[in-house]
């Protein structure tokens, strides 16, 4: 379909219509069969590689209303009927009786028109050439001068639609807009009617929210059946108002005609249709059942439910609704579609705790305190914080909580510090999970217009654990997304406000829910995905990783015992020293929590039980071995031979006689028989500092605090510099950002002679962060960075010991980062003894425990210079007078 205006040339073909109109827009298809118009389309548009615009006009079998044209007497041709769009037309002529030639009696008015395809064909037995045409009409003109061609008239003609910048004006008039939306609404009224009868009608849809309102009005009344003289009415509405109007009033009478059809069509159907007819049926099949005596429980079961409603507890207003439900499951059949989801839709309201809640005890914090600590060791911050709210319940039970959201990395339990709250208040505890959620309808529940829907994971929730009371945990919260189904984050933020979740309204459920009694309880590894308006109403409690001794304590005191008992084993059987557990934390795990090293003490469990299996099978009597029999027994006797005998009490355990008197005790041995080599190493870091370029920094993930390598290194070249390792672009910028300041003072750091000698002089340079298959971002690289072009350029190597962080400015001054504690603990880890911060991050040192400050060296800077001169040995000499 042709966009925007055509432009038109001086004079035009013209093929006659005969009694038919083209709109622009519309698409015909004509057979020609007249001398006059084959000879047109053959040298008009067959024989030409460019197939130009031809004009259609409308041609009358008498003079009607309308202006005319009058050439004279000629031998065109007139063209049939068609239905547009794609509607198909033939030809027909008429003869003057006087001198045997055809009248045309033309329209002033017609359509320019393009070629979509042509056909030729032969008429057999007369060999007259045909051709079919299908043309697009593209705009109106006004013919100025008809005259002949041969056997076809040409016409000069003039433009009558628009240009391009006369529509744009005329879009912005207010009473051409009004009209618009009036025709595109009696349209698309139209259009929902027909949807209902026709399967085509979704082409139409499109066309009615992509054409321009101008070309629709044409396009949608060349599709109905119409008069003649409408159709010339439409073709002379230039103007775009009067064309709108009597295009809206042309498809609104097509509406109601189609309306007042369908209106007769279900008066003339039976007085019965089948659904009723079934439920006639039904009703005379229960009663014959009532009188035999064969009655079904269908009722019995109604009975059933609504009594449970009644207990239920229900608010007066959703009770009101509960009943008119119940009304409406009466009437049903159980055979119809619907009866099922009424059903289960009341069985869910009869099944949620409206009032139930768990009994409330009264609150002993100093056994809150001792529970928290048999189950948690450390954590004392978090701890506080929970009794401090258990504190607040007791003296107002009615009181609002927070919702507590826990943040840190893997292992360090979260999930089961939530647990520990349940149990401290007496209540049920429900988990659920958030993780890889995209559907808000998982938080709200689906309609129930939809085929198997069902309410969300919070109402589901309340009907398990059957109190409207719980503790209720929000786990990974972080880690929700979001789609064209909606944001689940988004819905969370009516479930978490206590202002609003007195009412929260659950899509399936469509009444609203009090959860204003739940303690809700959220668990994130990083606080960055959640979105700020849901991070605002939650409390955040961060937690960071253990240290190797929390560690150690941990896996003491809690870890051994529950591996033990998991693998049907006690401490008789295996015994696992402080010292080798200490060695697993130092050499076979690096992280924040625990998991890992629960798995490898699973792993000495396992390896323990199969030898004690074997054991105990090897001492048991096999079934194979067949018992001594009396005869030889007696054989002896009669031999006067001497039997020994010993008795065994009734109270012995026989089974104490096969148990392995001395445990299994765990040594380097077998943790490397069983475990594998070590993992890590001290000297993992002096070894990879052992050259120069290479620096130590120290950056957060959500999995806690790591230490990552830099390394530089400079080849021959053109002064490029080159990233590796999967970086974001905050961290190669932070890299430009060193090179930069690295050059500028390149003089003043000795590193060349002269300030006007380039650093970079035929060399480029290669900076990369290993580990290239995880993602790395942000700015606290940027001291490790100038440390490690410092040493390429100098040919020093930084000292293994020794971990750095910081953002760093153009300016050369150092500033704060975050996860300092996470940070500083993920260098205790890998032995790191010096440590350098940025000066305004001292206050973030209170939070690590004393037991790591102890024995690390914290160095706090201000400038890149005081990092170079701690990270080097012996300082990084400066020029005397360099002042940066």
């Amino acid at each position: 379909m042709a966009d925007g205006p055509v432009e038109l040339p001086g004079r035009l073909a013209i093929l006659p219509f005969r009694n038919k109109v083209l709109l622009p827009g519309a698409i015909v298809r004509i057979r020609c069969t007249n001398p006059s118009s084959v000879k047109l389309v053959e040298q008009e548009l067959w024989q030409r590689e460019e197939k130009g615009l031809i004009g259609v006009l409308p041609v009358h079998d008498s003079e009607a209303a309308g202006s005319l044209l009058s050439p004279g007497v000629g031998s065109d041709s007139g063209e049939g009927g068609s239905k547009a769009p794609g509607g198909t037309g033939g030809e027909s002529t008429k003869q003057d009786t006087k001198n045997g030639k055809e009248t045309i009696h033309w329209h002033s008015r017609g359509v320019a028109a393009r070629a979509l395809h042509l056909s030729r064909g032969v008429e057999k037995p007369s060999g007259r050439v045909t051709y079919i045409v299908v043309l697009e009409g593209l705009c109106r003109f006004s013919v100025q001068e008809l005259s002949a061609r041969g056997s076809y008239h040409v016409a000069r003609v003039s433009r009558l639609d628009m240009t391009k910048t006369e529509l744009e004006h005329a879009e912005q008039d207010p009473d051409l807009i009004a009209l618009s939306r009036q025709f595109k609404a009696t349209a698309m009224e139209l259009i929902s009617v027909l949807e209902q009868k026709q399967k085509t009608v979704g082409r139409t849809k499109v066309l009615l929210e992509t054409v321009p309102v101008y070309r629709l009005a044409d396009i949608f009344v060349a599709s109905f059946e119409i008069s003649f003289e409408e159709q010339l009415s439409m073709l002379d509405s230039v103007d775009l108002k009067v064309r709108l109007s009597k295009a809206t009033e042309l498809v609104d009478r097509h509406l109601q005609s189609i309306l007042v059809a369908e209106k007769i069509t279900q008066k003339v159907e039976g007085q019965l249709s089948k659904s009723q007819k079934e439920f006639l049926l039904r009703q005379q099949m229960r009663a014959i059942k009532e009188e035999l005596g064969d009655n079904d429980d269908d009722e019995d079961d109604v009975a059933a439910l609504e009594r449970k409603m009644q207990n239920a507890g229900m608010p007066a207003n959703i009770w009101k609704h509960a009943q008119r439900e119940l009304r409406r499951l009466r009437k049903m059949q159980p055979q119809q579609p619907g009866y099922s989801s009424s059903r289960s839709y009341l069985e869910l309201l009869a099944d949620l705790p409206w009032q139930k809640v768990s009994e409330e005890r009264e609150l002993d914090l100093r056994a809150a305190k001792e529970s928290l600590d048999r189950d948690h060791y450390g954590l004392t911050k978090v701890k506080q914080r929970i009794i401090e709210y258990l504190a607040v319940r007791k003296l107002k039970p009615d009181a609002r909580g927070p919702v507590l959201c826990f943040v840190g990395p893997p292992g360090v339990g979260k999930t089961s510090l939530a647990s520990s709250i349940a149990k401290a208040l007496h209540r049920k505890f429900i988990r659920i999970s958030l993780g890889g959620v995209k559907d808000e309808a998982d938080i709200r529940g689906h309609r129930r217009t939809y085929i198997g829907s069902m309410p969300g994971r919070l109402i589901d929730g309340l009907k398990r654990v059957s109190v409207s009371n719980p503790v209720m945990l929000l786990d990974e919260i972080d880690k929700t997304g979001s789609d064209v189904r909606g944001d689940p984050a988004s819905a969370l933020l009516e479930v978490l406000d206590p202002e609003q979740n007195k009412t929260f309204n659950d899509h399936y459920l469509n009444v609203p829910f009090d959860l204003s009694k739940v303690i809700f309880v959220a668990t994130a590894n990083r606080m960055q995905p959640i979105p700020p308006p849901l991070l605002d109403r939650m409390e955040v409690i961060e937690l960071p990783g253990y240290t190797p001794e929390e560690k150690l304590k941990i896996a003491v005191k809690h870890l051994i015992p529950r591996v033990l008992e998991q693998h049907g084993l006690s401490s008789t059987y295996l015994q696992i020293p402080e010292a080798m557990v200490k060695l697993i934390i130092e050499r076979y795990t690096r992280e924040a929590g625990v998991r890992n090293l629960e798995r490898n003490l699973a792993a000495l469990a396992r390896a323990a039980a199969v030898k004690v299996a074997e054991q105990d099978s090897a001492l048991r009597l096999g079934k194979e071995i067949q018992p001594i029999t009396t005869t030889l027994l007696d054989s002896r006797l009669a031999d006067g031979g001497e039997v020994e005998m010993e008795v065994i009490p009734m109270g012995q355990d026989i089974s104490n006689t096969y148990e392995n008197p001395s445990p299994m005790i765990v040594d380097e041995a077998m943790l490397e028989k069983v475990l594998g080599p070590p993992r890590f190493d001290d000297r993992e870091t002096a070894d990879r500092v052992a050259s120069p370029g290479v620096s130590v920094g120290l950056v957060w993930t959500s999995f806690g605090g790591e230490v990552q390598f830099v390394e530089a290194t400079a080849m021959v070249g053109k002064g490029d510099l080159h990233l590796t390792g999967q970086l974001g672009d905050v961290i190669k910028e932070s890299a430009q950002l060193a090179l930069t300041w690295v050059r500028a003072r390149a003089a003043d750091l000795n590193l060349s002679p002269t300030s006007d000698i380039n650093l970079l002089e035929s060399r480029d340079i290669h900076i990369h962060f290993p580990a290239g298959a995880v993602p790395k971002d942000g700015p606290s690289a940027g001291v490790t960075l100038v440390t490690s072009l410092v040493s390429l350029f100098s040919h020093r190597k930084v000292r293994a010991d020794t971990a750095m962080t910081g953002e760093m400015t153009l300016r050369g001054l150092v500033l704060p980062v975050g996860g300092v504690k996470d940070k500083v603990l993920a260098a205790h880890r890998y032995g790191i003894k010096r440590v350098i911060l940025p000066e305004r991050n001292l206050k973030d040192l209170a939070e690590v425990p004393a037991p790591i400050l102890s024995g690390l060296e914290i160095l706090l800077v201000k400038r890149i210079e005081e990092v170079l001169d701690h990270a080097f040995e012996g300082g990084c000499p400066l020029r005397p007078h360099s002042k940066l």
